[in-house]
C-alpha cells in the first residue's frame, strides 16, 4: 500500500505538539513540547521518541516506524525542524562555528542575488546541515529483545532490539555527516549528505555556471563547512547461555552516534535498540567486496542490563571511594580429589552470578584472561579487547583446572587478586583496566589425588605468593563413607532412570530469587565499629604467634587479616546489617581456621612430631638417583641431614636402626649407603 508521506509528517507534527500526560496534580504535562523548547534553545541535543506513547495515539504509525525506521527518522526530524521556530522564545547567545558559517553564507547569497529572482535562501542547504539535534526511537515494550543469531535478513531496515555482552569499544571519533565542497573555477559550494559509513567524494562541480561554461571545475573538500558527529563502534557478543552446544558465539558490529556514545564499557550486558542495515560500499571497495555484504546495527538506544533478568541495571554502581573501602573481593580456591563435583559447583555459580565468566586452566592463556591487543578493522589502530577477568568486572570469574595452567599465565592473576586491576604495556598501549572480580578456582592436587603420605606443599605445588592471595583454600577429600556413598549412588541412579531430581524434603530456592537477594545484599556497606577493631587486632596477633610456633605452611600474613575483614563484612551483608558484629568476626575466623585444618587433614597432629630417624630416612631416600646404582655417598647424606637440623649422633642412630631392618647397607669404609 503506497503511503502519503506528507500526511505521515503531519501526523508526526500533531503527535509532538499535542501529546501530554497528566501529572500528580492533574495538570497536562506536554512531554515532547518541553523537550522541543529545550532543543530550540540548545539546552538539549538528543530527542528520544518513546513508541509506547505513539502507540496510544496511532498504533498503525508505530508499525510503520518499526518496518521502515530510516525513512521515519528523517520524517520526524523534518517535523521537529519545522516546529522549532514556534518553540523558540529567545535568541541563542552562544553561537558555534557552524552557526556563524551558515549566517555568513546566507548574507553572501542575498548580497549577490538578483532581486527579481525569488528563491528560498535555504534551498541549497541540506536539512542534515541545519539540524542541531539528534532523533532516536525507543522500541515499544511489546517488542521482545532478540539474540544476535536471530537477527537475520528479514530484519533489514527494521527496528530491532538485541541483547549481548560488549566485548570491544573503540575510541570516539568525529564522523562526517555532511561534506562541503568548493569549486576551484566558479567558487560555488556543493553539499553532499552522507548516509552510510563509507562514501564516494564528488569530483566535478554541478553548479549551473560550470555547466554552461563547460569549465569543468574541480571540487575540493572543505572541512570547516562540513558537519561532524561523534561516532563509536561497539562489538557485542551473545551470552554464553544463548549459544547452542558446539557453536561459537556470534558477534555483531554496532555503530553508535552522538549522545549514545561512551555509554558502555567492555563486559557490560546491554540491550541495544537500533536499525539493522547492510554495509553499502561504493567505488573500488564494492569491486573488492564481491557479492557478500557485511551488516551492522545503527544504534538508537543503549541500556545496561542485568545478566539474565529482564530488568535494567539500576544505579547501584558504586563510586571509586566506596569500592576502595571494600578492599578487594573474596577469592576462594577449591582443591580436591577427582569426582567431588568441583566443576558442578563452579558452573552453578557461573549461572547464578549476575556477572560471571567461566574458563578452564588449559583452555585459557594469560592474554585471554587479561586483555589482547587487536588491530581495529575500521580505523586500523591498535585497540584492547578485554579478556575473561575484565569482562567479569564486578562479578565472579570461575577458573577450573587451575593447577593445569602454565606458570606464566597464572602470574597474570596475581595482580587482579590483590590490586583488582590489570596493567597493560603492549604495542604502545600503557593502561590500567579494572578487574574488580572475585576468583573462584578449582584445582586437583599435584598427584591427581591427595596423597596423605606427602606434605601439604608437595600435594598442592602452587606458589606461596598465589596461595596467600586466596582468602579460603578448601581441601575436599573423597573419603569412603558408607552412608554418604549410598546416598550419592541412589541419587545418581534415580536421575539416570527418571531424568529428573529425586523428591527432597525441602524446597530449593529459585535462581531468580537468589539473584535478587544477592543484589540487595550488595547494596549494603557494613562498617566495623571501634570496639571490634581492638578485638580483631588482638586475634590477628595471636594467630601470627601460633603460626610461628607451629611452623605452618599456609602463611599467616597481613592478607589473612584483610581476608577476615572481607569475610566478616560479607557475613554482615548477608544478614542485611549496617554494622559488623562480633559473631561475624568469629565466624570469619572459624572459616579461615577450618580451611587451614582441611589442608592438614587427619594427620594434622602426627606430622608435626615425626621421629628424627624417619625424617632422616626420607631425606636420604630422596637423594637416590632414579637410574643406575641405588646408592648414596655417606658424606653427602650426613651433610644433608645436618643441614636439616639433625645432629651427627641422630644420623648415626638412624643409619643403624634402618640397617638392622635390612633397608640399606653401609660398607666397611663408611663411604657409601646402598639400598637393598
Amino acid at each position: 500500500m503506497p503511503r502519503d508521506y506528507q500526511a505521515e509528517k503531519e501526523k508526526c507534527k500533531t503527535f509532538l505538539q499535542e501529546f501530554y500526560k497528566d501529572d500528580e496534580l492533574g495538570k497536562k504535562n506536554f512531554k515532547y513540547g518541553v523537550q522541543l523548547a529545550n532543543i530550540a534553545h540548545r539546552e538539549q541535543v538528543a530527542l528520544y521518541i518513546d513508541l509506547d506513547d505513539l502507540a496510544e495515539e496511532d498504533p498503525e504509525l508505530v508499525d510503520a516506524i518499526c518496518e521502515n525506521t530510516r525513512r521515519y527518522t528523517n520524517l520526524f526530524a523534518d517535523a521537529v525542524q519545522e516546529l522549532l521556530p514556534q518553540y523558540k522564545e529567545r535568541e541563542v547567545v552562544h553561537k558555534d562555528a557552524l552557526d556563524v558559517y551558515i549566517e555568513h553564507r546566507l548574507m553572501m547569497e542575498q548580497r549577490g542575488r538578483d532581486p527579481s529572482e525569488t528563491r528560498d535562501p535555504h534551498n541549497q542547504y541540506p536539512p542534515e546541515l541545519m539540524r542541531r539535534f539528534e532523533l532516536y526511537f525507543k522500541a515499544p515494550s511489546s517488542s521482545k529483545a532478540r539474540v544476535v543469531r536471530d537477527v537475520k535478513a528479514d530484519s533489514i531496515g527494521k527496528l530491532v532490539t538485541v541483547r549481548g555482552i560488549v566485548t570491544r569499544v573503540t575510541e570516539v571519533k568525529p564522523m562526517m555527516v555532511v561534506a562541503t565542497y568548493t569549486c576551484d573555477q566558479c567558487g560555488a559550494e556543493t553539499y553532499q549528505p552522507i548516509q552510510s559509513p563509507t562514501f564516494m567524494p564528488l569530483i566535478m562541480c554541478p553548479s549551473r555556471e560550470c555547466q554552461t561554461n563547460r569549465s569543468g571545475g574541480r571540487l575540493y573538500l572543505q572541512t570547516r563547512g562540513s558537519k561532524f558527529i561523534k561516532f563509536q563502534e561497539l562489538k557485542i557478543q551473545e551470552h554464553s547461555d544463548q549459544v547452542p552446544v558446539g557453536n561459537i558465539p556470534r558477534c555483531m558490529s554496532v555503530y553508535v552516534r552522538g549522545e549514545n556514545t561512551r555509554l558502555a564499557q567492555p563486559g557490560d550486558h546491554v540491550s541495544i535498540t537500533g536499525v539493522f542495515l547492510p554495509m553499502l560500499r561504493t567505488g573500488f571497495r564494492q569491486v573488492v567486496q564481491g557479492l557478500l555484504s557485511e551488516t551492522y546495527l545503527e544504534s538508537h538506544r543503549l541500556v545496561k542490563m542485568n545478566k539474565t533478568e529482564d530488568d535494567e541495571l539500576g544505579t547501584e554502581e558504586l563510586s571509586e571511594e566506596e569500592l576502595r573501602q571494600i578492599t578487594g573481593n573474596i577469592n576462594i580456591c577449591l582443591m580436591g580429589d577427582p569426582g567431588v563435583a568441583k566443576s558442578q559447583l563452579l558452573s552453578y555459580i557461573d549461572r547464578l552470578a549476575p556477572r560471571s565468566q567461566y574458563t578452564t586452566g588449559r583452555g585459557s592463556s594469560g592474554v585471554g584472561l587479561t586483555a589482547a591487543v587487536m588491530k581495529d578493522p575500521v580505523t586500523g589502530e591498535m585497540t584492547l579487547e578485554g579478556g575473561a577477568l575484565v569482562l567479569a568486572d564486578q562479578g565472579v570469574c570461575c577458573i577450573d583446572e587451575f593447577d593445569k595452567m602454565m606458570d606464566t599465565d597464572r602470574t597474570a592473576i596475581h595482580e587482579v587478586m590483590e590490586q583488582q586491576t590489570i596493567s597493560i604495556a603492549k604495542a604502545g598501549i600503557m593502561t590500567t583496566l579494572n578487574a574488580r572480580c572475585s576468583i573462584l578456582a578449582a584445582a586437583n592436587p599435584a598427584y591427581g589425588r591427595y596423597n596423605p603420605k606427602k606434605t601439604v606443599e608437595q600435594n598442592i605445588q602452587l606458589p606461596a605468593a598465589l596461595l596467600s592471595r586466596f582468602d579460603l583454600l578448601w581441601l575436599i577429600q573423597d573419603k569412603p563413607d558408607r552412608d554418604n556413598d549410598l546416598r550419592l549412588a541412589q541419587h545418581i541412579t534415580y536421575v539416570h532412570q527418571h531424568s529428573k531430581q529425586p523428591p527432597s524434603q525441602f524446597q530449593p530456592l529459585d535462581m531468580k530469587l537468589m539473584r535478587r537477594y544477592i543484589t540487595m545484599c550488595k547494596r549494603k556497606q557494613p562498617a566495623i565499629p571501634e570496639s571490634l577493631a581492638d578485638y580483631l587486632t588482638a586475634a590477628y596477633v595471636e594467630m601470627r604467634k601460633e603460626a610461628r610456633t607451629n611452623k605452618d605452611m599456609t602463611f599467616t600474613s597481613a592478607r589473612t587479616l584483610l581476608s577476615i575483614l572481607r569475610l566478616s563484612t560479607a557475613l554482615a551483608r548477608l544478614r542485611l546489617e549496617d554494622v559488623v558484629e562480633k559473631e561475624d568476626v568469629n565466624e570469619a575466623m572459624r572459616l579461615t581456621e577450618m580451611s587451614k585444618d582441611s589442608l592438614l587433614g587427619d594427620k594434622g597432629q602426627t606430622s608435626r612430631t615425626q621421629r628424627p630417624a624417619d625424617v632422616i630416612f626420607s631425606t636420604i631416600r630422596e637423594m637416590v638417583p632414579e637410574k643406575g646404582a641405588r646408592s648414596v655417598k655417606y658424606s653427602e647424606a650426613e651433610q644433608r641431614a645436618v643441614s636439616k637440623g639433625f645432629t651427627p649422633a641422630q644420623f648415626e642412630a638412624a643409619l643403624e636402626e634402618y640397617e638392622e631392618l635390612n633397608v640399606w647397607l653401609v660398607n666397611q669404609a663408611r663411604t657409601k649407603i646402598t639400598f637393598v
